[in-house]
């Protein structure tokens, strides 16, 4: 996969220990073999300023997509949005 000049991933997502929610991301980010950074954000869904000035919203998983240029939250639009971008577009 592609990197910015930079030379880390184009990808990053926010996201929290043991959340399901963002699990459910790592495991299509890892299926489509895509590297991505892990930003872990604060427990506090009042804390989360870093995601709120991405996204516009406090709820994660969130991704940062460089490649694309775009920015979502929500684990069911991230993983609908990297199948359709990364992926077959509509499932194995």
């Amino acid at each position: 996969m592609s990197q910015p000049a930079t030379g880390s991933p184009a990808i990053t997502l926010y996201r929290l220990q043991a959340c399901p929610f963002c699990e459910r991301v790592v495991r299509k980010l890892q299926e489509y073999d895509l590297d991505y950074r892990s930003r872990f954000v604060e427990p506090m869904h009042s804390d989360r300023n870093v995601v709120k000035r991405l996204s516009g919203k406090r709820t994660v998983p969130a991704i940062v997509d460089e490649n694309t240029g775009v920015t979502m939250s929500e684990s069911a639009n991230i993983v609908e949005y990297l199948e359709n971008t990364y992926g077959s577009g509509g499932g194995e």
